[in-house]
């Protein structure tokens, strides 16, 4: 286990939460990976029967915050709160998922819920490791309810057509043949 500097490690969370605010800015989330080490994990889990994994900075470009982040433009994450324990490297945070639509109301679609991710840092000012959580069924709800009340984006709909598809997507693994254990951490 390795300890850095309360102070890098609050300096690799100011990155992050800017190079977040800069993706949610432009739409395009795959500037993000430039926060990841050539080596770094990115995953998430799927429900009971399939897992996500990301290996290596350049799928998690291409694939994680590229094919995945798809039609997400517009969208946004904001962390609601940010932990870090600076003895073991650790940092979570928790955000939120807000889509660019509103309702009739004037209320955001937002999912219902907080997210998280757990980072393990992996020095200079990049992460190891990401692991994601989120309640998927409170996420595909909102996109039923989105799709039924016409407000889903073409980008949106794109990326859930081919979510549909026969085949597995890139990165999308049954639960048990992920390539990286979902536990699995730089020590």
């Amino acid at each position: 286990m390795t300890s850095y500097p309360r102070a890098e490690l609050e300096a690799m969370v100011e990155r992050w939460l800017q190079a977040n605010r800069d993706a949610e800015a432009s739409g395009d989330w795959r500037s993000l990976a430039d926060c990841f080490t050539e080596d770094a994990t990115y995953g998430w889990n799927f429900g009971p029967k399939e897992h996500f994994m990301a290996v290596g900075r350049d799928e998690i470009r291409d694939i994680a915050l590229g094919q995945e982040m798809g039609g997400l433009s517009g969208w946004q994450y904001p962390y609601e709160e940010m932990i870090i324990d600076e003895t073991k490297g650790h940092v979570v945070g928790f955000w939120r998922q807000v889509a660019d639509a509103t309702r009739e109301d004037g209320s955001s679609y937002e999912v219902p819920g907080i997210g998280g991710s757990w980072f393990v840092y992996g020095g200079d000012r990049q992460w190891a490791f990401q692991r994601d959580w989120f309640d998927y069924g409170n996420a595909a709800s909102l996109f039923l309810e989105m799709m039924g009340d016409g407000t889903l984006s073409d980008g949106m709909q794109a990326r859930m057509d081919r979510s549909l598809k026969p085949g597995q997507l890139p990165g999308h693994y049954p639960i048990r043949d992920v390539p990286v254990g979902l536990w699995d951490r730089p020590s």
